[in-house]
């Protein structure tokens, strides 16, 4: 498995104890970051809110299995001694670590246990896919499966890892995301290109709530080179759409991923609100664990997403290719209930919704809602 370690600059690896972890990335370079929305943010959070504008990062530390968030002063000064213990064993200004926690809310970290794995952890950084593999897994917390992403151009890579399953929503969902880049990019040109992909990518999952600890950093060794916007900026967003699909794909519980496409919107932003709106449907979501060709569900919650548009206009299919199924042409029902229900086969189900308002389109993802959700979230903390 490939994906960072095929960055020029990057090293990385990572250590799993029970439920605490902790890894360690090293790349030198231009940064920026894209953090949660929620008013009640993580220490690590709050920390490197300030630090990220000086624009430069030479490695990221992130811990499991406690989250440091709503910990107050004691948990902002544990955030700082954390990213002070990273630097000392590398050798580097704590201002230059960026650091990221995730696990449980309300519990302090262990920073003797972080110093521990940190001693361990920072002889054996390395560049090769079994690193990456070790890094990958120690942020993990209720996921099934790592996440990884490659994307390969003419003159430049760019990389990435994640960990996120549950409290995922939108701005942005829980996870912990980590990209990289060998291109060489200015940090206010890599901190419009990173928000924007964010809002492209990482915004449009919902699988149930917002965290208080969401971060994506993005670091660019600048060891290829110069890369205009024009082509890093696609580049950037396919990176981002992969790990943001394997999020929503992994969401606790989940057995299919959810897309929604939504085309004919006034508004790329209407497009996806509606879409969004869909995804987060618990009924919608519950008809898609069913296989249940219940449509009106999903026509029920683009009305109330809050975008203009004629009902008696819109257009909905389900499926895609030779199973791609009309449900509704132009506000016409031709729903055939029994394709509509082998549409929903398998691990992935897909609604395109046009809404005849407009020329601009959006797509969400999420995944349904099974009784495993229930299970893991009934006793997260127990």
């Amino acid at each position: 498995m490939q994906s960072i370690c095929g960055v020029e600059g990057v090293e990385a690896w990572g250590i799993k104890e029970g439920k605490f972890g902790l890894s360690l990335i090293r790349a030198s370079g231009n940064a920026a970051a894209v953090f949660t929305s929620n008013r009640v943010r993580a220490a690590p959070v709050l920390l490197m809110e300030e630090r990220i504008r000086r624009g430069h990062l030479e490695v990221i530390a992130a811990n499991s299995g406690c989250a440091n968030g709503y910990t107050g002063k004691k948990g902002l000064e544990d955030a700082e001694r954390m990213a002070e213990i990273a630097g000392s064993a590398l050798s580097v200004s704590p201002s230059d670590v960026g650091i990221a926690s995730t696990g449980v809310i309300g519990r302090y970290l262990d920073l003797p246990l972080i110093e521990q794995q940190c001693a361990r952890v920072v002889p054996l950084l390395a560049h090769t896919p079994g690193a990456e593999q070790q890094a990958a897994a120690a942020i993990m917390t209720t996921d099934t499966r790592q996440k990884h992403a490659l994307v390969r151009k003419e003159g430049f890579s760019i990389g990435g890892i994640c960990k996120g399953s549950g409290m995922i929503a939108p701005n942005m969902g829980t996870m912990l995301a980590f990209v990289f880049t060998d291109a060489e990019i200015a940090p206010s040109v890599l901190h419009d290109a990173l928000r924007t992909a964010s809002r492209r990518t990482f915004n449009r999952v919902v699988v149930d709530e917002m965290s208080t600890n969401d971060v994506l950093f993005c670091i660019a060794t600048g060891t290829r080179g110069k890369i205009g916007i024009r082509e890093f900026m696609p580049a950037l967003e396919d990176c981002c759409r992969s790990l943001a699909q394997q999020v929503a794909a992994d969401g606790e519980g989940a057995s299919k991923l959810l897309e929604v496409r939504v085309t004919g919107a006034p508004d790329e932003e209407g497009a996806a609100e509606v879409a969004k709106t869909i995804i987060s449907s618990p009924l919608v979501k519950t008809a898609v664990y069913g296989e249940d060709p219940n449509w009106g569900r999903v026509v029920a919650a683009a009305g109330r997403a809050g975008v203009k548009f004629n009902p008696d206009n819109i257009s909905l299919w389900i499926g895609e290719g030779a199973s791609r199924t009309p449900l509704i042409r132009e506000g016409e029902i031709t729903a055939d209930l029994a394709r509509a229900k082998a549409a929903m086969h398998g691990e992935r189900v897909i609604f395109e919704l046009d809404l005849a308002s407009g020329k601009e389109e959006a797509t969400a993802w999420g995944c349904d809602l099974t009784e495993g959700y229930v299970e893991i979230n009934g006793r997260y903390t127990t």
